[in-house]
């Protein structure tokens, strides 16, 4: 009986908000995904076997929401430095015969059965750190010698990503998120002016010493397809298939070039075109309404947190979604190059939505801790 009393408090307890609008997320993935996959050349055998590797994916994740979000980070904040170490070390194991290569990039963990991005899990962990070191020194942020600190901190979990596994567009994620919190602590505006004159000068620097090759075709084709037509014909066929399902699209499971297979990644990065083609212009509405109600009800949390550490959390987490999605989407529309991004909660994929739902559980806790309104 005792079992059921705990699981009804916890429901209650709980942010449903939360959890509904992501499972209704992951259900509309699944359909787009079953429909992606559906025809035999797909870059995955068979649509069945899919939703149920999903479905899995989602039950598991719904598994790391509750346990996350019994958690109390703040009483483990204390220890963020040794949790910097551990993420360094997760990153790192790609070094060991664990690595596996995928498409070209060694960014992913063989575990047998599956896989895992380190990259993806260690974005969490630096939340947690990223929150914990600047609620350490928040009085102080706005001064060179915090900010000095912090951006160190940020630049090494960076360079770990990018060093590893060679993907600056994860890397790139982690740099968005410590923005965000920093800003979300009360970071001076006066410091915006001045890191994107850092970022101006360093494009040089990235252009000529850490970008690749081929990292920069993806960049340069945006303005010029004709410079590489097999690099810009994932991004050129993306944008042809939302632009071609026009209001309400050519019917699930019916999008010429979704069921053609010639959107490469469909299933994965470019399943927004699988949405724009087949469901048009009312399904990519409602996938960013979905995602924009997601978004909007985590900042409220953080909004309401009890402490600026709980606040800092639920700030990383908004702040990791709201840019997957931009990246994302602006990405399939053909606005910025390539990186690899998924979108959260409908792209196929175990690590992603293990992460997304891990991440809302973070959220989720910050909740079910925050003090009463008459108690604030």
């Amino acid at each position: 009986m005792d079992i059921f009393k705990k699981i009804t408090h916890y429901i209650k307890n709980t942010d449903l908000y939360l959890v509904i609008l992501a499972l209704l997320c992951s259900a509309y993935g699944m359909v787009l995904i079953y429909s992606a996959t559906l025809n035999p050349s797909s870059a995955l055998d068979g649509s069945t076997r899919n939703l149920f590797i999903q479905g899995a994916a989602i039950l598991i994740g719904l598994g790391a929401f509750i346990i996350m979000s019994l958690i109390d980070l703040e009483t483990m904040s204390g220890w963020w430095k040794i949790f910097v170490l551990i993420n360094i070390g997760l990153q790192m194991l790609l070094f060991t015969p664990l690595g596996e290569e995928v498409n070209g990039q060694r960014a992913w963990l063989d575990l047998g059965p599956t896989s895992l991005q380190p990259g993806e899990l260690g974005k969490l962990i630096f939340i947690f750190t990223l929150a914990a070191h600047i609620s350490e020194i928040k009085e102080h942020i706005s001064e060179w010698r915090g900010l000095f600190v912090i951006a160190l901190h940020t630049l090494i979990m960076m360079g770990a990503v990018v060093i590893s596994s060679g993907d600056t567009g994860m890397a790139i994620q982690y740099f968005m998120i410590a923005l965000i919190m920093l800003f979300a602590a009360g970071l001076s505006l006066k410091w915006l002016g001045v890191g994107c004159g850092l970022a101006v000068v360093s494009i040089p620097i990235l252009w000529n010493f850490i970008l690749d090759d081929y990292q920069k075709t993806r960049i340069l084709v945006l303005f010029d397809p004709s410079i590489d037509p097999e690099t810009s014909r994932q991004a050129t066929y993306g944008k042809i298939a939302i632009g071609s399902g026009q209001m309400d699209g050519q019917g699930l499971t019916h999008g010429t070039m979704t069921q053609m297979q010639l959107v490469p990644e469909n299933h994965t990065d470019y399943i927004f075109s699988v949405a724009g083609e087949e469901l048009g212009f009312i399904g990519c509405m409602l996938i960013i309404g979905l995602l924009v109600l997601l978004i909007a009800r985590i900042f409220y949390v953080s909004y309401r947190a009890s402490t600026t550490f709980s606040s800092l959390l639920a700030v990383g987490v908004g702040g990791m979604f709201m840019f997957q999605v931009f990246m994302n989407i602006f990405m399939n529309i053909g606005l910025l190059p390539v990186m690899g991004l998924t979108l959260p909660f409908f792209s196929y994929g175990g690590t992603s939505v293990l992460t997304m739902y891990a991440a809302l559980g973070i959220v989720a806790g910050v909740r079910m801790r925050e003090k009463p309104s008459w108690l604030q």
